[in-house]
């Protein structure tokens, strides 16, 4: 600073007043050490000057305070008209508040509720009911899953009843009024007359069943005793005959079958009044009946099977013994017609075929007149077998004193001719209209002798 800008030496003068300021610190030094009374007075007045200022500090965080409750009353109150037009705006369900109130009291606990912390609260109460809503939707899911898997189960079990009813949880009262007239029904009552039912009439009917499959069986045992006693009065070769053996087929679905139905009629005559014993019953019987009827996806499958066990005649494996009749030692066996050749194949049909019909028309061998038919249709008759065999065979229908008709081609005629009584020739020629020429054997000849020389000159 410059000092034009002093006007007068006082204000320059600065050593005079520090000297002056010393002066006096020393003189209230003096005063202070010489009174108590003014020494009081100080302190009291230093006192008073910090209580002021405490005050002042005091009014100052009071009027913050002030201002902040001001500011907090203006936001409460801002809430409260908005609280107040939603409510005025809605309709409030006393018993849903009750609701309300005891699951804040679970969700929140014990909690001293403010005007502040509404949001917070609100919040915290949402994401609880949140979770818990989310835990009870999985579970419902997962509940309507096992009904539907259910109904699903109950439709394959009872498909009948259930062809027009859908498995989902709208169709769920469909199933609610099967119940209730199941429940009308009042089936539990004839729990007794079911078991009755079952070992009276069905399990009856199996073992009815069985024992006509056991007739049968024992049926076809005896016709092959009584085919082994006609072919035993057949030579088969010089000394030799023949005898029909046979054997139970190990074949496991006939074998398995046959143990399922012992098993549908074990005990049913003794059996337990049990419950569980009438339901593995009922079961058994039930696993067999659905094979015959045929199950889905599978009808063609239990087809053949059907045919196969209930058969009787598969359950047996057939062969042929050839024996001396010397001392009846076996010559050979003949378990299939592998290895032999086309004429010994056609023999040994021809030999069980003629036996076959001595028992099935109950004739008596060698007898020449008898009262029982005996008429045997032969179609296709020795059309690609050797002449041995079919003259083999037309021997043995002879001795049979069989009535033939012989269904033939031309060609085989000289082999047949020995054995027949008349002869019917049928043309179709162009083919449009089939022609029939009887003649008896007689003219048959006359007429072939007649052609004889005509066939002659025609051939070079």
């Amino acid at each position: 600073m410059g000092l034009q800008e002093f006007t007068r030496f006082e204000e320059l003068d600065w050593r005079s007043v520090v000297a002056e300021i010393a002066a006096l610190e020393d003189e209230r030094g003096q005063l202070e050490r010489a009174s108590d009374v003014l020494k009081q007075l100080n302190e009291q007045l230093q006192a008073q000057r910090q209580a002021l200022k405490a005050t002042e500090d005091g009014l100052r965080l009071a009027l913050e305070k002030r201002g902040d409750v001001l500011q907090r009353q203006a936001a409460a109150q801002s809430l409260r008209e908005q609280a107040e037009s939603l409510i005025r705006g809605a309709v409030i369900d006393a018993s849903l508040a009750d609701t309300l109130e005891a699951l804040r009291a679970e969700a929140l606990g014990e909690h001293q509720l403010t005007v502040e912390s509404c949001d917070n609260r609100e919040q915290d109460l949402r994401g609880w009911l949140q979770a818990r809503i989310d835990n009870e939707t999985k579970a419902v899911n997962r509940l309507a899953e096992k009904i539907i898997k259910a109904m699903a189960s109950f439709k394959e079990e009872f498909k009948l009843e259930t062809a027009e009813i859908d498995a989902s949880l709208e169709a769920a009262f469909e199933y609610e009024n099967l119940l209730a007239q199941l429940n009308r029904d009042d089936l539990p009552r004839f729990v007794a007359r079911f078991k009755e039912l079952l070992n009276v009439n069905t399990i009856n009917e199996i073992a009815n069943f069985n024992a006509q499959l056991a007739r049968e069986r024992e049926t076809i045992k005896e016709r092959i005793a009584h085919i082994n006693k006609s072919l035993g009065e057949i030579d088969y070769n010089v000394g030799r005959y023949i005898v029909l053996e046979f054997q139970h087929s190990p074949d496991a679905e006939i074998r398995d079958f046959q143990q399922e139905l012992r098993a549908c009629t074990e005990g049913a005559v003794t059996g337990s009044d049990e419950a569980q014993y009438s339901e593995a019953k009922f079961l058994q019987v039930k696993a067999v009946i659905d094979r015959f009827r045929g199950r889905e996806g599978l009808s063609e499958q239990d087809r053949r099977w059907t045919a196969k066990v209930t058969d009787v005649r598969n359950w047996f494996l057939f062969a042929a013994s050839e024996r001396w009749r010397a001392d009846g030692a076996e010559h050979e066996h003949y378990s299939d017609s592998g290895g032999k050749s086309g004429g010994q194949k056609e023999k040994l049909a021809y030999t069980i075929l003629a036996a076959s019909l001595a028992y099935q028309f109950g004739l008596e061998w060698g007898a020449v007149r008898s009262r029982s038919f005996r008429f045997v249709v032969i179609d296709e008759a020795f059309g690609r077998g050797s002449d041995e065999s079919a003259q083999y065979g037309l021997k043995l229908f002879r001795q049979l004193n069989l009535q033939l008709l012989i269904v033939t081609p031309l060609q085989k005629i000289h082999i047949i001719e020995p054995y027949v009584s008349s002869v019917g020739f049928v043309h179709n020629e162009g083919g449009r209209a089939s022609k029939l020429r009887n003649l008896s054997i007689e003219e048959y000849r006359l007429q072939k002798a007649a052609m004889a020389p005509r066939s002659a000159e025609a051939s070079p």
